[in-house]
């Protein structure tokens, strides 16, 4: 009985004790059993109709198509001439001399060394057309394209375009046989998350295949002005450049280009070139061996919150025109320096990178219009486009108010002073050697030297003749006038140092 009583005891005090528990975890917020059934249920993941659980059967129908590249490149050794504690070679007793000349070339002249640069790219099509990276390729001598079953063959440049890096190349197909291919999608549908393969030949092991998802798009580069790049964490490492990234479709979705890290492996962050843009670009070299790409003849920059208050602008958007190419498209149509484009052809414009993609899509000759903010008002010009140059012209192209090139003078160096409304013109310092006179008696960058020999100064080739009448007139100085600020100031220069 004591037993019995003892053990109803306990029960009753576990039982009000399991009560309170109860209450306890009401009142402070515990779980309820409706939670704990809401914890239990695992979150899942949306997976597209007909992915599979494994990769295998896409990895084999794609694979056939995926290339390893072999390029035999020259690389140039360094010069001895003008190196860091590099010997004169006539100097040197004659069996040293017969070394350097067998390691450097005769009198240190630049010898040329191979190598051998490795990549990936696939067919697509069955005649033997290969799409790769034109850094793959540029500066090669020689290219053989190693086919999944291990056969060479020898290739050919169709064409490339280094502002998107992408080359096309055809093999020699002696025996007329037709090459697995796959197709680039020309209109894809590219979403965060998606799951992506890439197969290509990093390090040199052919035929690696990876999966991942994608990380981001619209990432942009400083490398490819013209390319909005998909992010991928499928591994992707040296070799794997100019290879397929695939959708689980098995279409080409991006061309793997670059990869972020700073050892050189994967870190999980790759970067493929859009198929829409590849394909694009593709299309074109097929035609004509070259690409041609829109031109406005513009410099542009991004509007910053500061710019954008300047000019009455509500928001970051757009692209201002910083300088117009004399002749150019732009500057014949209207476009004026300070103008903002907001829009082309309707279409929002978000920056710089964006205007100049844009552009560069457009047809050349095309005809489009630009919305600009130009003085508070939104305004339209329409704009015949050209075709862009190469490098070399663009760089060699003036621009309107480029100013001219600044020549030295008594250790100074001189351009015209540009600055809008100016209270007085004249020739701006733009540097001053540190042991010329000019630096001795104060003369500083930023100065700007408003009249020489009592004569008004606003062109180089007026201070040179003021310089040169007083040393007619026998003078052995020349007073200058200097302003900087609203302080202005004579000093007198030697004449013996010009």
């Amino acid at each position: 009985m004591i037993a019995t009583s003892r053990i109803n005891r306990l029960v009753g005090v576990s039982l009000f004790a399991l009560t309170a528990l109860a209450a306890g975890a009401v009142m402070t917020g515990g779980y309820s059993s409706a939670d704990a059934q809401e914890v239990r249920t695992p979150m899942t993941a949306a997976v597209p109709e007909g992915a599979p659980m494994s990769f295998a059967d896409l990895i084999e129908r794609v694979s056939p198509a995926v290339v390893s590249i072999n390029v035999r490149v020259q690389s140039q050794l360094p010069s001895m001439q003008g190196g860091q504690g590099i010997p004169d070679l006539d100097q040197l007793p004659p069996q040293m001399r017969e070394w350097f000349e067998r390691q450097f070339g005769e009198q240190g002249q630049p010898q040329m060394r191979e190598g051998i640069s490795l990549g990936s790219g696939f067919f697509i099509s069955e005649d033997g057309y290969v799409v790769t990276n034109n850094h793959v390729i540029e500066d090669g001598t020689e290219i053989t394209v190693v086919l999944s079953d291990g056969t060479e063959l020898d290739a050919t440049i169709v064409g490339s375009d280094p502002l998107t890096d992408i080359a096309l190349l055809q093999v020699q197909n002696a025996d007329d046989r037709s090459f697995p291919f796959v197709r680039l999608d020309r209109e894809p549908h590219v979403r965060v998350g998606d799951w992506v393969v890439a197969v290509g030949n990093p390090f040199g092991l052919g035929g690696t295949a990876t999966a991942g998802i994608v990380s981001a798009t619209g990432r942009e580069s400083r490398l490819a002005n013209y390319n909005e790049f998909i992010q991928t964490d499928a591994s992707i490492n040296r070799g794997n450049s100019g290879g397929p990234t695939f959708d689980l479709n098995g279409n080409v979705i991006g061309v793997n280009s670059q990869i972020l890290s700073p050892t050189g492996g994967n870190i999980g962050i790759g970067f493929a070139i859009p198929s829409d843009v590849a394909a694009s670009i593709v299309d074109q070299l097929i035609e004509t061996g070259r690409v041609s790409r829109g031109w406005l003849g513009v410099q542009i920059q991004d509007v910053t919150e500061d710019i954008a208050d300047s000019v009455g602008l509500e928001g970051r958007r757009g692209a201002i025109v910083s300088s117009l190419v004399a002749g150019g498209p732009a500057a014949d149509a209207g476009l004026r320096r300070g103008d903002v484009v907001l829009a082309m052809n309707d279409d929002p414009i978000d920056g710089a990178s964006a205007l100049t993609r844009r552009v560069g899509s457009a047809r050349t000759g095309e005809t489009v219009r630009f919305t600009v903010l130009r003085d508070g008002r939104e305004e339209t010009v329409r704009v015949r486009l050209g075709e862009r140059p190469d490098e070399q012209t663009l760089n060699s192209t003036p621009s309107i108010g480029e100013p001219e090139p600044a020549e030295t003078y008594f250790g100074m160096s001189l351009t015209p002073s540009l600055e809008e409304g100016a209270d007085v013109a004249g020739l701006l310092v733009e540097n001053v050697e540190r042991s010329s006179e000019a630096a001795q008696k104060g003369l500083r960058p930023g100065d700007i030297i408003v009249e020489a020999g009592g004569e008004a100064v606003a062109t180089v080739e007026a201070f040179t003749d003021a310089v040169n009448a007083n040393r007619t007139e026998g003078r052995p100085a020349i007073l200058l006038l200097v302003q900087n600020g609203a302080t202005q100031r004579y000093i007198a220069l030697q004449l013996d140092g010009f």
